[in-house]
């Protein structure tokens, strides 16, 4: 396990992904249970978990794992039921992939803008 690499991918996750988290769970479980520092725990924990699961577990099982990690930690955090968990989950990585498309269109995010399609 790189040290290094998770921190970056901690950073990385909490700029990107605990922002979206934040926003669909004030949204979905109400402004008093879903706070910022809620949505950082739980990408912070969901990394570090993830990576000690994949380091002993790999492939389908390590993702059926971490599937019930990261409803556990939203559940647990944003103080809701496993349902509003699974909505919150859901509507979060909807709302990721829309944003990571528009950013890609722009030339902005994972490597593949217009500039390196040949445009």
């Amino acid at each position: 396990m790189d040290i290094v690499g998770l921190l970056i991918q901690i950073v990385v996750a909490i700029i990107v992904i605990a922002p979206i988290l934040w926003l669909v769970g004030r949204a979905l479980a109400g402004k008093g249970k879903a706070k910022f520092t809620d949505a950082i725990w739980i990408v912070v924990l969901g990394i570090i978990i993830g990576a000690v699961v994949g380091y002993f577990a790999g492939g389908l099982i390590s993702a059926i794992i971490m599937f019930f990690v990261w409803l556990g930690l939203i559940k647990h955090f944003f103080d809701c039921g496993w349902l509003k968990a699974f909505v919150i989950a859901v509507v979060s990585v909807i709302v990721f992939i829309i944003i990571a498309f528009l950013l890609a269109l722009i030339g902005i995010g994972i490597g593949i803008g217009l500039g390196s399609l040949g445009f």
